[in-house]
């Protein structure tokens, strides 16, 4: 069997295990994950702004008592970020209930915002205790693909620096430029990279405002997949629960085969040839 047709075998495989595992229900991981997810608030505009100026490395905020709902404890001497709470009272008022054939009054609980007070937060760095469930994670030595890989993206006059400031993110693809968060285990940083290198090589051109969020990060996710399936990398439930985060089932996988197909091939050809696109 010659190279290309090897590649296609581990592409068509890899993309096999990957539409099942997003027909299955969501993993034991992702769905502690989501549990967890929800009971943060998310907040108005201002009180992110508050968060930012406060702490800007802040990635998990909430409430001393929500904290110990999660089995995590503030630790003793933390200053709380300040944040405006909203003070919603309720009265009750009466209207005609139109679908009454006796026109009778009801009343009706009517919620209103009275004013704000001041209120504290935590980030998780403030705090100790029991772990938060995490995504599933990429597992596994890339060895020399990474160092080939950091090749390809250059041989692509892609600039590739590292820089903590886009935490919570792993990577980011900014148009001629990834920035990956430094310090990520060595086959998470493998995986982090292809998934970056697939938003600049499919949504970087005029195609971009012909594809939704949903089928721009399941195509990078699933490119990703591909790659470090096609490695020998232990991808176990990460690569779908990633795409069923934003609503990515296998209808949006299959729409999008060819493009996914085509960039995986080319970058496991190109590592398969120490990333040099000549050989």
């Amino acid at each position: 069997m010659n190279t290309q047709n090897a590649t296609s075998e581990i592409v068509s495989k890899s993309l096999a295990t990957l539409a099942e595992a997003l027909e299955a229900g969501n993993s034991a991981a992702l769905t502690a994950y989501l549990s967890v997810m929800a009971r943060f608030h998310r907040y108005s505009w201002a009180n992110c702004l508050l968060i930012a100026v406060q702490r800007p490395n802040a990635t998990h905020v909430a409430g001393f008592r929500a904290w110990l709902g999660l089995g995590r404890h503030v630790r003793k001497g933390e200053k709380g970020i300040a944040i405006l709470a909203p003070i919603i009272t309720k009265c009750k008022w009466d209207k005609k209930d139109e679908q009454h054939r006796d026109n009778s009054s009801t009343a009706e609980a009517v919620e209103h915002l009275v004013g704000f007070r001041s209120a504290y937060v935590f980030d998780i760095s403030q705090t100790h205790g029991e772990d938060l469930p995490e995504f599933a994670t990429v597992r596994g030595e890339p060895n020399e693909y990474l160092q080939r890989l950091k090749a390809f993206v250059a041989s692509h006059a892609i600039m590739l620096d590292y820089d903590a400031a886009i935490a919570p993110a792993k990577g980011v693809s900014l148009g001629g430029r990834i920035a990956l968060l430094p310090n990520q285990p060595a086959a998470q940083e493998f995986s982090t990279l292809v998934h970056e290198l697939a938003h600049e090589k499919l949504h970087r051109t005029e195609r971009r405002i012909e594809t939704t969020k949903t089928i721009r990060e399941t195509e990078a996710e699933a490119v990703a997949f591909v790659v470090c399936h096609g490695i020998g990398l232990d991808t176990n439930s990460a690569a779908a629960d990633y795409i069923k985060l934003y609503n990515g089932n296998r209808a949006t996988l299959s729409d999008s085969l060819h493009f996914i197909q085509s960039t995986a091939a080319e970058i496991l050809t190109a590592l398969q040839n120490g990333a040099d696109p000549a050989q």
